[in-house]
């Protein structure tokens, strides 16, 4: 570790934050110590400074920070040493790995209860993480780990493209041009479809979206659309679940990642049977989305950087909520180097 004094971010309470020193912590049997590269800031770690994340979801005082990228320099007992030096990212959930669900490999049911690093857990706005070594998922030795911080948006991601099993030549398409959005369109790239259709609000992502391989980009308010095979939303919102059920064929399947307000006007139930369209959600992502991710980025078919619009110093934390909440759709994925 450096010499260099290191620090973290702690939100006492919402909308109360202090930057102090981080003080690293040995792992424990288990567990290993990563040095932190690179942590990204996403709508839910907003969520947490503002004090609106649903309750039982976050636990202050908190160091928040749930997508990162770093090397290990430390492992407790029984860890291989050989993890020592390896570029990694990890997963966020804390699952038991004892009851039904997490035996099936359904990490994120676990019904243990909820538990999450940056949330309930200490996060990676700070120097160092340390985590159960289980967790991790090495990359490869030459592996960009700034790149590499935008892999947990895009477990999630991969999550809902195994859900969606588009095929090759299918008709696919994606509603949400946000980092997830843009996800979706390099993992459905990546099957070979015939047609790949992005539909947002607005169009300043559509050279992005054909950058990443889109065939078409169509705005909600357009006439879209009525054949599509499969369809992954991203938008998080009750419109967009709609707009992206109204674009499949009957006998479609549909994969929801985006979460709307509570209360929302859904999906209309007659229509999903009358059509017999097959309805998938994802929250989070289990071990095999995450190992999906990692090889589909280590095989240089998923490139996370030309999403990264912002690299702060961990000092610029509140800038950095800023940027995010702002609206701006000239800011992208902000990143911060502790």
């Amino acid at each position: 570790m450096s010499a260099r004094t290191l620090r973290q971010v702690v939100i006492e309470a919402p909308g109360a934050h202090r930057l102090v020193e981080h003080t690293p912590r040995d792992p424990g049997p288990g567990e290993a110590l990563v040095a932190v590269h690179a942590v990204g800031i996403c709508g839910s770690d907003r969520e947490v400074y503002q004090g609106n994340r649903p309750e039982g979801y976050v636990r202050y005082p908190l160091t928040p920070g749930h997508e990162w990228s770093g090397t290990v320099a430390k492992v407790g007992p029984g860890v291989p040493a050989s993890l020592v030096g390896r570029k990694v990212v990890g997963e966020g959930f804390r699952n038991c790995q004892v009851c039904e669900r997490c035996h099936a490999g359904e990490t994120t049911l676990c019904t243990a209860g909820y538990e999450e690093t940056g949330f309930t857990q200490p996060g990676a706005m700070a120097g160092t993480l340390t985590l159960p070594a289980r967790l991790l998922h090495p990359l490869p030795d030459g592996a960009d780990l700034t790149a590499a911080a935008l892999l947990e948006p895009a477990a999630c991601v991969a999550a809902a493209a195994l859900k969606a099993n588009a095929r090759p030549g299918e008709r696919v398409a994606v509603v949400g041009t946000g980092t997830l959005g843009m996800f979706a369109v390099q993992f459905l790239k990546a099957i070979s479809p015939v047609e790949l259709l992005v539909v947002g609000t607005g169009r300043d992502r559509e050279a992005l979206s054909r950058q990443f391989g889109a065939t078409d980009f169509r705005l909600r308010d357009q006439e879209l659309p009525e054949d599509y095979d499969v369809v992954i939303e991203t938008a998080g919102s009750a419109s967009a679940a709609r707009t992206a059920a109204s674009l499949l064929r009957r006998g479609g399947r549909l994969v929801l990642t985006g979460i709307p307000a509570p209360g929302a006007d859904g999906l209309d139930p007659t229509d999903l049977v009358v059509r017999q369209l097959e309805v998938h959600t994802v929250f989070g992502a289990p071990p095999d989305a995450w190992a999906h991710a990692v090889r589909v980025f280590g095989a240089g078919l998923l490139d996370p950087l030309p999403l990264v619009t912002h690299e702060l110093p961990l000092t610029e934390f509140p800038q950095a909520i800023e940027l995010v909440g702002a609206g701006d759709p000239k800011v992208g994925k902000v990143l911060l180097h502790p």
